[in-house]
């Protein structure tokens, strides 16, 4: 059981509508116990769309916990049973309203894994075409589009603060040689 933890007891002590919260008890590796709270979400989806000219889209939004306006790339939340090649879609035309012709996958991330079950797939979007906007009716964001090497730079010099973006943009910089 080295590097392991087994779950003793479990039990769910909130019920949200973004995520649930468990109080557990793990026996760690010496057989002794710990406690871990852990919050179970159903994981999301984040999408850099990127145009001929390697600029990107990126929306700017209120982040409460923050109490203040994030740069990020497009992002939801995955619903039960979506896939998430069709939740990155959904999303990326929901908050820019672009659509593609070709998405990478570059790969999955872990933004909190010492209390969060969350996992964000990461994709690329090519072939930009252009439709409506339709945010959620608690949604209120500004859609922007930036040279995806401003972009690199603008994490490197710590302005983009949101995990997922930076991870995407430098990921895409990697990919399109930039």
């Amino acid at each position: 059981m080295h590097l392991e933890e087994k779950t003793i007891t479990s039990e769910a002590v909130y019920n949200g509508r973004i995520f649930t919260v468990t109080h557990d008890t793990a026996e760690l590796e010496n057989g002794q116990t710990a406690v871990r709270d852990v919050i179970i979400h159903t994981g999301g989806v984040c999408v850099i769309p990127v145009t001929e000219d390697n600029e990107i889209f990126m929306v700017k939004q209120f982040r409460y916990p923050f109490s203040e306006v994030t740069t990020e790339i497009p992002a939801g939340k995955l619903e039960k049973g979506e896939s998430h090649y069709e939740c990155g879609k959904r999303e990326l035309l929901e908050e820019t309203g672009c659509t593609c012709s070709e998405y990478i996958y570059m790969g999955e991330i872990y933004p909190t894994p010492a209390y969060n079950t969350e996992v964000i797939h990461v994709y690329l979007a090519r072939g930009l075409g252009f439709s409506e906007q339709h945010t959620d009716e608690d949604e209120f964001l500004d859609v922007e589009k930036i040279p995806l090497a401003e972009a690199k730079k603008l994490v490197m010099d710590g302005k983009i603060k949101d995990a997922k973006t930076q991870i995407a943009v430098l990921k895409a910089c990697v990919i399109l040689g930039i």
